[in-house]
């Protein structure tokens, strides 16, 4: 497993994933993920129905990371994707599921 690197710039993206998300793995898949990938944050299921995750590392993990989201697991079917920059002083060391 990577970690984040203070020493580099950090990124931090809140992602909103629609779709069928919910019920499929698709975020202890997302933790795997993010864990294989080194980046930070967190991922959870929202009440409409979608899932939303905070990913923060650098650039290339954070690319990483949103490449995969968009895909999901093999159950997922994913709709939509919506991201935003975030300008945040936490820093989060590790990925958890909500």
């Amino acid at each position: 497993m990577q970690e984040l690197d203070t020493n580099h710039p950090v990124e931090t993206v809140l992602v909103r994933v629609t779709g069928r998300v919910q019920g499929v793995g698709y975020r202890i898949s997302t933790v795997r993920r993010a864990h294989l990938v080194g980046v930070g944050g967190w991922v959870r299921n929202n009440e409409d129905g979608s899932v939303e995750a905070l990913v923060q590392g650098t650039p290339e993990q954070v690319d990483a990371m949103l490449e995969w989201l968009r895909q999901g697991p093999p159950a997922a079917q994913v709709r939509e994707l919506a991201s935003e920059r975030q300008y945040i002083e936490r820093r989060y060391p590790s990925f958890e599921q909500q």
